[in-house]
């Protein structure tokens, strides 16, 4: 055996702290956002609240003063936004630069008035128009239904799909699977283990992240190669000892392994921070009232996105410690360096979200023009990628931004991925039908039956024929118990 050194080179994709802080933002509902908000200003001292007499700086001709340096402030999120003002590259320029480089006095001198005020330059919401409290009324997506509603937006094949469908009905409430065993799977399917274990492996890329594992191992590695991908080290901890790293067994860890002691924390701290229940989130089994983040109105002949900022706390730069940088000692001027960069990185990615969404929003105005004229029988079929094509984003940032969003439209409140639906081929010269407005027509269809003698499944598929929809009893069958709705033996009534 031969010891010997090894000079290698080698490339790593790695996340600042503040793209993963700009992403993390992007994915959060409006009630998060402010509850994340809140916790920035009590942990940074040179974040502070508009105070709410406090004048806003925005021109008489309703445009913005300094936030115009600023506007849609844009990162590097998964490539949100393709052009960038040289005042944006300037900011991000001196944002980014290390601390021994930057002139933070000028720096403070010059963004102490740095901010992020909700609805700056923007049209007041007439109070009329908002929506009434019984609308805003929403009953929150169970993990078996966010599931199916990425599975119906997949590329799986039919038969695929039937495997899928029996995977995601044998994860329980925790996110795993661990109903069924995929032996079983296949076995029922007729097909092979190795085609079963291939549709699994697609769902346990659905999201919540490390959904649909056989046990915690399987969890933790599905994150780590989703969220740390080139880390070898962490997915040699996961691996083998998990259980010493439960027990605090650290030596045992570095013996094997060979890890530095700091290596070696870093990899315990990131597997702390790893969710072991990822369907926690959907557990919660409660009615919730839920605020637009987004308002949709119809102005003449065109559709007008506005943003929801009642209610958005307006964030602002210290003047106090923009102050105290020209007197303060070395220690106390690198402390406050350090804020200054959070509290401009957080007040930018405020910013990059709300016009990701407004940008997503519009987008799913353009495409879904007919249904905000006639309703949701004119609902398009439209998956991400289109919205994604449309606005230059990445296709991963709009599923981010769709998730926990409402939008107020003339047809009601929505979640915005509520927008995104499979296609449904119709007959001949008919026009392919998104998959939600054909639950539709199955609703009305079902609503105008004869109570005494109600329509069978395949009753309700040869209507839909005659109306140039092809669709098996099967699928009349999965939608109508996806809306609640009983079958027919049940559904009569005597009198």
């Amino acid at each position: 055996m031969q010891i010997k050194q090894v000079l290698k080179l080698s490339t790593q994709l790695t996340m600042t702290p503040q793209l993963q802080q700009a992403i993390k933002l992007l994915q959060l509902s409006r009630l998060e956002l402010n509850e994340q908000i809140q916790q920035e200003l009590m942990e940074n001292p040179v974040l502070e609240e508009q105070a709410e007499g406090e004048a806003d700086r925005i021109r008489e001709d309703g445009t913005e003063m300094d936030l115009s340096r600023e506007e849609a402030p844009q990162s590097t999120v998964d490539g949100l936004v393709s052009e960038r003002s040289d005042d944006v590259v300037s900011v991000e320029d001196k944002v980014d630069r290390e601390p021994a480089e930057m002139d933070w006095e000028a720096f403070a001198e010059g963004y102490s008035d740095y901010a992020y005020s909700p609805g700056a330059g923007g049209v007041r919401m007439n109070q009329d128009e908002l929506p009434s409290v019984e609308q805003t009324l929403s009953e929150k997506d169970s993990l078996f239904d966010h599931l199916m509603w990425q599975l119906s937006l997949s590329a799986l094949e039919p038969n695929e799909v039937d495997v899928a469908t029996d995977i995601i009905g044998n994860i329980d409430n925790d996110g795993y699977f661990t109903n069924s065993t995929i032996d079983e799977i296949a076995e029922r399917h007729g097909v092979t283990v190795d085609f079963a274990e291939d549709v699994l492996s697609a769902i346990q890329e659905m999201d919540p992240v490390g959904v649909a594992a056989r046990d915690l191992k399987e969890c933790l590695l599905i994150q780590a190669r989703t969220f740390h991908a080139g880390d070898a080290n962490l997915r040699k901890v996961i691996e083998r000892h998990l259980g010493n790293l439960e027990r605090k067994n650290y030596g045992a860890i570095q013996k094997d392994l060979g890890l530095t002691e700091e290596e070696l924390i870093r990899c315990a701290k990131t597997v702390g921070q790893m969710e072991p229940k990822p369907g926690r989130s959907f557990q919660e089994d409660e009615t919730q009232y839920v605020t637009p983040d987004v308002y949709v109105h119809k102005l003449g002949d065109d559709y007008v996105v506005q943003l929801n900022e009642d209610g958005m706390p307006k964030l602002k730069i210290s003047s106090y410690y923009k102050n105290a940088m020209h007197d303060s000692g070395a220690k106390t001027k690198d402390y406050i360096q350090e804020k200054f960069r959070s509290a401009v990185w957080l007040i930018r990615s405020i910013h990059q979200r709300q016009n990701t969404i407004r940008k997503v929003t519009e987008s799913i105005v353009r495409f879904q023009r007919e249904f905000l004229d006639r309703g949701s029988q004119f609902l398009r079929p439209l998956i991400l990628r289109e919205v994604a094509d449309d606005i230059g984003m990445h296709e991963s940032t709009v599923s981010r931004v769709t998730t926990s969003k409402y939008v107020h439209t003339p047809q009601g409140i929505f979640e915005l991925k509520y927008f995104f639906n499979s296609r449904i081929q119709g007959r001949g010269d008919q026009e392919d039908l998104a998959s939600e407005a054909v639950r539709t027509k199955i609703k009305q269809i079902i609503g105008g039956e004869d109570a005494k003698n109600p329509l069978s499944d395949q009753a309700i598929a040869d209507i839909l024929k005659k109306q140039n929809i092809d669709i098996a009893r099967r699928t009349v069958a999965k939608y109508r118990e996806a809306m609640g709705i009983l079958p027919s033996s049940q559904r009569k009534r005597l009198f």
